[in-house]
């Protein structure tokens, strides 16, 4: 407090003698030449220091100017921006704001996951429209053949994986009693249904489940959940499918807009890095789409050399399932070879040295030949980003996590190391 006094008794001080020199200075001019080249006067300087005081504003505890009428009433004295009462109050408001922020991320989630999956999709599907932009289409014919040529993509699947399931549930529905009986005919069976009674119990038990109310109830709910999950999931395909038409087709503006709020002065470093990673995430989801379906077509020929069912529906599983980084095609092998065992145990053996075979080959030839201008992220990077987005996301968070940290990583190499050898 006597610190505070003495520097206001020190700023009238100085007010005063502004003053007088100044009222001096009107009366009698000062001579250039007694001042040395390039010195300011003294009542030049002290004037400047009071003025820099007295712009610097009032602090916190400094009375002002009150009672001034404006248009728009008197001027009342400002707040006290270091009161516990402010400070309290400011933060409460911020930890709303934040809570609030959560709560709306969390409810929004589904949404962002579709934008999110649009939004790669696009990064994946924009070299394809660049690359017929460049022959001469325009980008609107562009997007037209990328949006048939997917169409036809999943509808070709459709007709290899639909049929086969179809016609195999309505031959399991329709050969159904007839494996009950061969099941309970068997001798071990009556064995145990002679010593155990088994049989009657469970006639017992399924007569007392139809005939619950509550069991038929959960019953028919979990087939509606199930029906909803998949009208759920098919309509999200679609919007999915949408927004990703309408991002390709605007693409170039959405970028124009987004670069256009950056300071000039960082503009085109900010461009140069933006297109970098940008390319990178799109050339990773086509190599490893390419990786993928190359995995599909030789599970393909395998399974149909050696006599495997549903190989058409398994090479699809497993084209799908290649694509999730790390595990995707071990899970595919292993499938394979799941089913190719219940057909015949040398079939298993046979598929399992298979994918051996072919995983060294994936790993040493044809992922570095596919991926060798797309991204360049390190084995522990990889393997923490995966699990990272597993966490996170699930399948799908797997998928994105390493394109994400490829980009994070160029940001790394190219801003946080330059930055940080400068000082």
């Amino acid at each position: 407090m006597r610190q505070w006094r003495a520097f206001q008794e020190q700023q009238r001080d100085a007010l005063k003698a502004s003053n007088r020199f100044e009222s001096d200075d009107a009366k009698t001019p000062t001579p250039q030449a007694d001042s040395p080249t390039g010195a300011t006067p003294a009542p030049i300087a002290e004037q400047k220091a009071t003025d820099d005081v007295r712009d610097a504003g009032p602090r916190p505890d400094e009375p002002t100017a009150e009672g001034v009428e404006t248009a728009y009433g008197f001027v009342g004295k400002p707040i006290n921006r270091a009161s516990p009462i402010y400070i309290g109050f400011m933060g409460a408001i911020g930890v709303a704001l934040a809570y609030g922020l959560v709560h709306l991320i969390t409810r929004l989630s589904t949404t962002l996951t579709v934008l999110l999956v649009a939004f790669f999709l696009t990064l994946a599907l924009n070299p394809i429209v660049e690359s017929l932009t460049r022959r001469g289409l325009r980008r609107s014919w562009a997007v037209g053949v990328v949006c048939l040529g997917l169409v036809a993509v999943f509808a070709l699947l459709a007709l290899l994986v639909v049929p086969p399931l179809v016609d195999e549930t309505t031959q399991l529905g329709n050969n159904a009693p007839k494996i009950v009986d061969d099941f309970l005919a068997q001798q071990w069976v009556k064995d145990l249904d002679q010593d155990y009674d088994v049989s009657a119990k469970i006639q017992e038990q399924v007569q007392k489940r139809v005939t619950d109310g509550a069991f038929v109830s959960q019953v028919f709910g979990g087939v509606l959940g199930a029906g909803k999950v998949v009208a759920s999931g098919l309509f999200q395909a679609f919007t999915i499918l949408i927004l990703t038409l309408y991002f390709l087709a605007s693409f170039p503006r959405v970028k124009q807009g987004a670069y256009a709020m950056v300071p000039a002065s960082r503009r085109p470093r900010f461009i140069s890095l933006s297109e970098e990673i940008m390319r990178r995430t799109g050339s990773y989801a086509i190599g490893q789409v390419l990786v993928a379906t190359f995995n599909a077509g030789c599970s393909w020929i395998m399974m149909t050399i050696l006599g495997i069912p549903y190989a058409a529906v398994l090479a699809v599983v497993v084209g799908f399932l290649g694509l999730i980084p790390m595990v995707g095609a071990t899970l595919g092998a292993v499938l394979v070879a799941i089913v190719a065992f219940f057909v015949e145990p040398q079939k298993a053996i046979i598929v399992a040295i298979y994918y051996l075979i072919y995983q060294q080959l994936e790993n040493y030839v044809i992922v570095p030949r596919i991926m060798q201008r797309t991204v360049s992220v390190p084995g522990a990077v990889t393997v923490v980003a995966a699990l990272a987005g597993g966490t996170l996301l699930g399948v799908l968070g797997a998928l994105l996590a390493i394109p994400v940290a490829a980009g994070l990583l160029l940001l790394y190499e190219e801003v946080l190391v330059p930055r940080q050898a400068h000082h």
